[in-house]
């Protein structure tokens, strides 16, 4: 793409030298992008049940950057429909809804093919408008959410990290991270836990069979089908039902000692009052000081304060960017679920950052990604401050779950057995070797970069 092209894309001369600018950074060369690629795995799922719907296909997208002085690096990203804007899911098949942000991946890789940049921050923020302003082109939403091209841009990102990484000679996570960033990502956890998920429907004996394996924490989805009336009914039985089951579990990771529960309602519930009455129950029945987190409870348009609630209340994908994240803490939520892997690790740190400075914790959250992807966010919630009445790092983590495949991805990581990538117990411990060889994630996985030979 030559200069002119560019300038279109962004939409005047204007643009483009701020653009170019935004993306230097002093002591850093800057560098070129002098060819693209982009390829796509589909692996089957167990079927995942949220948001009114369920995926079952889940696409793997790769991006290849090249640099102009012949180093090449691959990223990955797992593609996210429902969970990014189930109106895309909804409103087509799910191969369609996944070919959709693929496009949106491959505009990305265009817009950035012949130009420089020093650091994927300054490159995220560069191509993120012209990414969503084309995917509400092509999806026919005119409003599509954010966090759907962000989801596009995850492979893109990561190659870039990696290449920023290479290029500038860091050989460790921690060295990749900008000085801007550092104070959100400082802490150093011996132990992350291991969170599994749970979908809507799910029976306590088979989250009790988790507990039992060592699970301490586990993210439970709500908002059950149905009306509103409905829907609370069955979300007070499953957590009457729920607490009978588990609820005198002790762990010595929290400081009360027992089980703390996760709760998800992706957004079903449309009105504070009815969350209310399931809070209302939970203090009937002993369960409320065991909620640790409730998180996304509303649709993003309902913007009702939830500081009052009494329980930390926690914003997922509405914290689309670090300015949406501003909005839900003024809004009186209290913690923020982070996704490196499904926002991208640039807008992650970000958010991590301006959490941090604002004093609400974080913690990682998943979108059912591969193994590779599971070590990018560990490193991130291996390194962010304790969640409040918690020893260790929170990473929920449910790939193992519904990937049909699930041993066949991992042995494509380039660290396949290291003690990190296997739960022990309910966590992955995290000692030196992990971040000494940070996770593995800077290392190139056979598998994915064959599909560029």
């Amino acid at each position: 793409m030559n200069r002119r092209e560019f300038v279109q894309y962004t939409g005047s001369a204007m643009a483009l030298g701020m653009t170019e600018l935004s993306f230097m950074e002093k002591k850093e060369n800057p560098i070129r992008i002098k060819n693209v690629d982009a390829n796509f795995e589909r692996e089957p799922l167990n079927a995942y049940r949220f948001k009114g719907g369920a995926i079952t296909d889940s696409w793997q997208a790769v991006a290849m950057l090249e640099s102009e002085s012949g180093v090449r690096k691959v990223g990955l990203g797992t593609q996210g429909v429902l969970w990014s804007d189930a109106r895309v899911a909804a409103g087509h098949s799910e191969s369609a809804g996944n070919a959709l942000m693929y496009a949106m991946s491959e505009r990305a890789l265009q817009l950035i093919k012949g130009n420089s940049f020093t650091n994927p921050v300054q490159l995220l923020d560069a191509v993120l408008p012209e990414v969503l302003n084309y995917g509400r082109k092509i999806t026919g939403i005119t409003d599509l959410r954010k966090t759907f091209a962000l989801n596009s841009l995850v492979c893109v990102d990561n190659a870039a990290w990696l290449l920023y990484a290479h290029e500038n000679k860091m050989n460790t996570f921690d060295e990749m991270i900008p000085a801007a960033y550092r104070p959100g990502l400082s802490y150093r956890h011996e132990k992350v836990a291991s969170i599994p998920s749970f979908s809507v429907g799910t029976t306590a004996e088979r989250i009790k069979t988790a507990a039992d394996e060592g699970y301490f924490i586990m993210k439970l989805k709500t908002g059950a089908a149905g009306t509103q009336k409905e829907m609370l009914e069955k979300d007070i039985a499953f957590l009457t039902t729920l607490h009978k089951t588990i609820g005198h579990y002790e762990t010595p990771y929290t400081k009360s000692g027992k089980i703390p529960y996760y709760f998800d309602a992706n957004g079903r519930y449309e009105q504070k009052d009815t969350m209310l009455r399931f809070l209302d129950h939970a203090k009937k029945i002993g369960a409320f000081e065991q909620i640790a987190v409730i998180e996304e409870p509303f649709q993003e348009s309902n913007e009702v304060y939830v500081g009052d609630m009494g329980v930390r209340v926690a914003a997922d994908e509405s914290a689309h960017t670090v300015e949406d994240a501003a909005r839900r803490i003024e809004q009186g939520y209290s913690a923020i679920a982070v996704k490196a892997i499904a926002k991208t690790l640039s807008m992650t740190m970000k958010i991590v950052q301006y959490a941090y400075e604002k004093k609400v914790p974080c913690f990682c959250a998943d979108l059912t990604v591969n193994p590779i992807l599971v070590d990018w966010n560990k490193s991130v919630a291996a390194r962010l401050s304790p969640f409040p009445n918690m020893s260790i790092g929170l990473q929920e983590t449910n790939g193992h779950q519904y990937y049909k495949n699930w041993d066949r991805l991992m042995s494509y990581h380039p660290k396949a057995g290291a003690t990190w990538t296997k739960t022990q117990k309910g966590v992955y411990p995290t000692d030196a070797t992990f971040y000494a060889q940070s996770a593995g994630i800077l290392e190139p996985s056979a598998h994915y970069e064959d599909l560029f030979r």
